[in-house]
């Protein structure tokens, strides 16, 4: 029986009296029921921990255990294709065990430790190695090889190698003995604290862009691999959705998607959707490199802390593995509203709306985890974050959204006037913005063409040219605009409908790659030069309208499949020489 007790429980936040016996975020366990908590707060009179269960039932004088360890998770094969809780326990077994609900004290393996894997070993005996190097791989899924690396703490000389073969992730396949003269035992698995982060060799700067198949992301507001985005949006705008598709089409190798206090109606549509789709790449199911994390609107608040900073471990393994990873958040704003639950249980002082004063500092160290690096092995890789921001009332001056602002370089706006006209994405690219265009200019330059960002440019002109004559619109009309103000009017009009509007559900637009992008603008800045030639001759705009040609690009989203990109150079061609009836 421990000596330390509970003395007082205010929901999710427990308090034990007189005690020496806890460290700052270690784990431990709370009550006759073991439930997991850790220590948020240690005072000379008393130790403050947060439970990430739920606490009902619970009472003053129950036993609090010591771990003297940090909360961490476990490491190894069996990861992808799996489905978690908040703190990694593993949902398809709870269910299995005791159905729909995770029952309170509830401890499950994370990973399955009776399974098998075919391992084939990298070392042999009196090599010398370091953390972070390869000592075995396997194969976890049909899509990707599972890394084992040495601890990153462990520096030594192996002394002993099994033969390649099946193995469980707890069985020994390798010895190491340290500088000191310990040994050390390797097994498939590993654990690491989860609000600690895994080191690396060198940051280095951000120069590839996270291709995702929207155009108005690839175009507009680009996203880098290693690089941060928000996607901030009132209800019903389209966040969730947003993410599914870059889950599902981004070029990351490895997807880790973390529900964060999300309706668990959203979550099983997530759930089912993942687990019926194909990777267009490889023609394989999209959860053999998918992990999922879910931790809906009913879960214990403090678990929503703990599963934002499950998910980055989770990446920055598979990262170190020299993976690019893609790591969604829905929603960082359930999370801050959890901090700011439970810093008023804990009366600490409240900042602006509520929300505690250390905010700032917890979103920038989510963020900060994000990059593109050399690994201790040598290898490039990656971990990029899109998280999702719930302003209430589609505010975008509160707290959460203004914090994000600062420590990401990629904003996505989502506007409810956009989505209520079924525009799909609802960035608004008047409030949006990318910081990446000049880091990755010279990577489009060499892989796509110089024209990709020329291009940009000008459309970024027209859409802003278009938003103050809509001003004058508004007050006037547009009959007494001059035919130049309404050629931009109308050639916008193409761009938004035509490019920047998209069909997630139709299977020519539902992923689009550069080339068709760059060929998709050519046309449509073409017709916008030939055009304004027979403006400037003199002739009327209602001439060109006459030839359908607007309507006729709003269109070829549609018309030209991707694999025959080609056939976008027969619109210039007939836009020549629909144009030349009129000269």
């Amino acid at each position: 029986m421990s000596e330390n007790v509970i003395y007082s429980i205010n929901g999710p936040v427990v308090t034990v009296k007189d005690t020496t016996d806890f460290s700052m975020l270690e784990m431990v366990y709370v009550g006759h029921k073991r439930l997991m908590g850790e220590v948020i707060s240690v005072k000379k009179e008393a130790t403050t921990i947060q439970v990430y269960e739920s606490t009902t039932g619970l009472r003053p004088n129950e036993p609090v255990y010591p771990t003297g360890n940090p909360i961490s998770v476990t490491l190894g094969p069996g990861i992808l294709r799996n489905i978690f809780d908040g703190v990694e326990r593993p949902l398809k077994v709870i269910a299995e065990q005791s159905g729909a609900f995770i029952p309170t004290g509830s401890n499950v393996e994370p990973l399955d430790i009776e399974k098998e894997w075919d391992v084939q070993l990298k070392v042999k005996v009196g090599d010398h190695v370091c953390g972070g190097m390869v000592y075995a791989t396997l194969p976890e899924t049909d899509l990707i090889e599972h890394r084992c690396m040495i601890h990153p703490s462990l520096k030594g000389t192996i002394i002993e190698v099994q033969p390649n073969g099946k193995y469980k992730i707890n069985d020994c396949v390798a010895k190491v003995q340290d500088e000191q003269g310990q040994i050390h035992t390797l097994t498939l698995c590993q654990k690491w604290p989860i609000k600690q982060a895994r080191p690396v060799q060198e940051r280095l700067s951000i120069s590839v862009p996270l291709i995702t198949g929207q155009r108005v992301i690839d175009t507009l507001f680009p996203i880098a691999k290693g690089g941060t985005a928000a996607v901030p949006g009132g209800f019903g705008t389209g966040k969730t959705m947003t993410q599914h598709q870059l889950a599902k089409w981004c070029d990351a190798d490895i997807i880790v998607y973390v529900g964060c206090g999300e309706r668990g109606n959203e979550m099983t549509q997530v759930l089912e959707e993942f687990s019926e789709l194909i990777d267009p790449k490889s023609k394989k199911p999209l959860t053999d490199r998918t992990v999922l994390i879910a931790n809906t609107s009913n879960m214990p608040v403090a678990a929503r802390e703990a599963s934002i900073y499950t998910g980055l471990t989770l990446a920055e393994y598979y990262r170190d593995m020299g993976y690019h990873v893609a790591i969604m958040a829905d929603s960082t704003s359930r999370w801050a509203e959890a901090l700011r639950e439970i810093s008023g249980r804990l009366e600490e002082m409240p900042a602006e709306e509520g929300f505690p004063a250390y905010l700032p500092s917890r979103i920038s160290q989510f963020y900060e985890r994000a990059g593109y690096m050399n690994t201790l092995n040598g290898s490039i890789g990656s971990v990029s974050i899109i998280g999702a921001v719930s302003p209430q009332g589609a505010d975008f001056s509160e707290p959460v959204t203004q914090n994000t602002k600062r420590f990401v370089r990629c904003f996505w706006a989502l506007d409810k006037a956009l989505a209520y006209a079924r525009h799909y994405a609802a960035i608004n690219w008047n409030q949006s913005y990318s910081e990446y265009v000049t880091d990755l200019a010279k990577w489009y330059n060499k892989n796509v063409d110089p024209r990709f960002l020329h291009n940009r440019q000008q459309i970024m002109t027209l859409l802003a040219e278009e938003t103050k004559l809509m001003e004058i619109v508004k007050l006037i009309g547009s009959d007494v605009l001059p035919d130049d103000q309404k050629l931009v009017i109308e050639i916008s009009k193409v761009i938004r409908i035509g490019f920047l509007q998209q069909n997630a559900f139709h299977k020519e637009d539902t992923y689009v790659p550069l080339e068709k992008q760059l060929k998709m603008m050519d046309v449509i800045l073409h017709l916008y030069k030939r055009a304004k030639d027979i403006i400037v001759q003199g002739k009327p705009l209602s001439e060109v309208m006459k030839l359908g040609l607007f309507e006729k690009l709003m269109k070829m989203k549609y018309d030209i499949p991707n694999d025959n990109i080609q056939q976008l150079d027969a619109y210039l061609t007939i836009i020549d020489e629909a144009i030349a009836t009129i000269q």
